[in-house]
């Protein structure tokens, strides 16, 4: 094994964009390809180090870019304030995914047949977003998403299969949130999942996550069970 990879730029409504793109060169041939969603502050080192701990799983990973080539926030201000036009114009935000997800079909390393999306936080509700639009994606899975309906894709089909891991005491996504977000995934005919997790709440997977007045509590517990749920869902939907 000898894990590779490349950056690469892409554009979107005159915007330059960077994604990272990781792949195993011992495996002949594309392989099912993974789209990674940042969280608020942008494509970065956790977003990146995911890629590569999926194409160690045998698939080609792709870390997108969303807010443009170098854009990172360092300060919940900033990270806030490069999130929320995407919040507040959610065709922006679906458009600027399926660019992303059309990159990464597009290169060789991926099987163009089989795609799915991963994501964090903010990149939690970017997956969801992405399946809620219809998109032609094997399936998606929101880590401690956000769960808020986008208004513009009602009446769609989704055709992804969806798993949401969510933390049950996520004060971002409390209870009548989650049933909301059940209620809407049964009305768009989604084959949908949701693994709750007991004592967790946002950011569980994010080691530096230690502020629990905000609510982003990290929990060794929950991350090793969401990875291994999704390395469960992928291998449903790839046969790996």
């Amino acid at each position: 094994m000898s894990i590779q990879t490349r950056l690469i730029d892409y554009e979107d409504g005159g915007t330059v964009l960077e994604g990272q793109l990781a792949w195993d060169d011992a495996i002949d041939g594309p392989r099912p390809g993974v789209m990674v969603c940042h969280a608020w502050a942008g494509r970065s080192d956790f977003e990146n180090d995911k890629a590569v701990e999926l194409a160690k799983l045998g698939y080609t990973g792709f870390a997108l870019d969303l807010y443009g080539k170098g854009v990172l926030g360092n300060s919940t201000d900033e990270n806030a304030a490069l999130m929320q036009p995407f919040l507040d114009d959610r065709s922006m935000l679906q458009k600027r995914l399926l660019v992303s997800l059309d990159t990464m079909r597009e290169q060789a390393e991926v099987d163009q047949s089989k795609v799915a999306a991963i994501g964090f936080c903010f990149g939690g509700l970017c997956v969801l977003d992405l399946a809620r639009s219809g998109a032609d994606i094997d399936g998606v899975v929101s880590f401690h998403g956000l769960f808020g309906a986008p208004g513009n894709t009602t009446g769609n089909t989704i055709k992804a299969r969806v798993l949401a891991l969510h933390g049950w005491d996520d004060p971002m996504a409390p209870p009548d949130a989650v049933i909301a977000l059940g209620e809407e995934l049964t009305s768009l005919g989604a084959d949908w999942q949701l693994h709750g997790y007991g004592n967790t709440m946002h950011a569980f997977t994010n080691p530096e996550a230690n502020d629990p007045d905000f609510g982003t509590v990290y929990s060794e517990s929950a991350d090793r069970r969401s990875w291994t749920s999704m390395r469960n869902f992928l291998g449903e939907l790839f046969g790996k």
